[in-house]
């Protein structure tokens, strides 16, 4: 779904196409263990459409989205404002665009999951690229509780939508960051095994190697090593030597009972 909103970003939405998006989620109709409407807008056959929280007896509802009868008509203005052009930025418009579209809730299940679709949508034409070196998607689920406190505050309110689009450009700002370190860790690595390319390493030296080069959590001493590597302790350890005579590890400073070992900073 979200491979289409973004590769196909100048593509109209539609209903039919958001449709579409809600069947590839919903694929047996069902969310969970109950049967929902797919592809077509809620009717509330059940009720408004709330979204609560907590036990039952205790539940607190955090919205209430208008009511069913009207989604035909908000649907409409919303396709063609999404449509049209307005005087919004295209990075204001795709926050606006995911706040109207999960405000507006009109499916039974996947509102969230469509509303960032969207956004990513936008945003992809906001760069004027469908090729994506970020997510805010991901950003988004990494924040959810923030994400979802966030629309609460403007639900509830007046709708004011500064404090959402400072949350939602800030969380930009952060979806970018987290790319760009991405981006550095895999460049990183890509010189690493470049430079080293030419050196006779095994399989379990490679292995262990790119444990540290992916961010190896704790200290990695010679009987982790052989844990890891599935080895006797003594390969472990003629493993390690080979790589510190070749200047590819080096003994931490880290105190401790045991040595350890990481990668040396002096090499590429």
């Amino acid at each position: 779904m979200v491979l289409d909103a973004t590769a196909n970003c100048e593509a109209p939405v539609t209903r039919e196409r958001l449709f579409g998006w809600h069947a590839a989620l919903f694929p047996t109709g069902y969310s969970g263990l109950s049967k929902i409407k797919v592809a077509g807008w809620r009717d509330d056959a059940s009720g408004p459409m709330q979204v609560v929280s907590g036990a039952i007896g205790r539940q607190r509802v955090h919205f209430e989205a208008p009511p069913a009868q009207r989604l035909e008509a908000e649907t409409s203005r919303f396709l063609d404002w999404l449509h049209s052009t307005s005087r919004e930025p295209p990075l204001l418009k795709a926050g606006l665009g995911h706040l109207w579209f999960v405000t507006l809730h009109p499916f039974d299940d996947g509102n969230g999951r469509i509303a960032r679709a969207i956004g990513d949508l936008l945003l992809a034409r906001a760069d004027g690229s469908p090729q994506r070196f970020y997510s805010l998607s991901a950003q988004i689920q990494r924040e959810r509780k923030a994400y979802y406190d966030i629309l609460e505050r403007t639900q509830k309110r007046s709708m004011d939508v500064t404090e959402w689009l400072a949350w939602f450009f800030d969380t930009l700002h952060r979806a970018v960051d987290q790319a760009q370190h991405t981006l550095d860790a895999v460049l990183a690595k890509a010189r690493f095994w470049q430079h080293w390319a030419a050196t006779p390493l095994n399989e379990r030296q490679v292995k262990l190697l790119n444990r540290l080069l992916d961010g190896f959590e704790g200290k990695l001493t010679s009987s982790k090593w052989g844990s890891i590597a599935k080895c006797s302790p003594d390969t472990a350890l003629r493993d390690i030597n080979d790589l510190l005579a070749r200047g590819v590890l080096r003994k931490s400073n880290a105190g401790g009972r045991s040595t350890s070992y990481e990668l040396n900073p002096d090499c590429p």
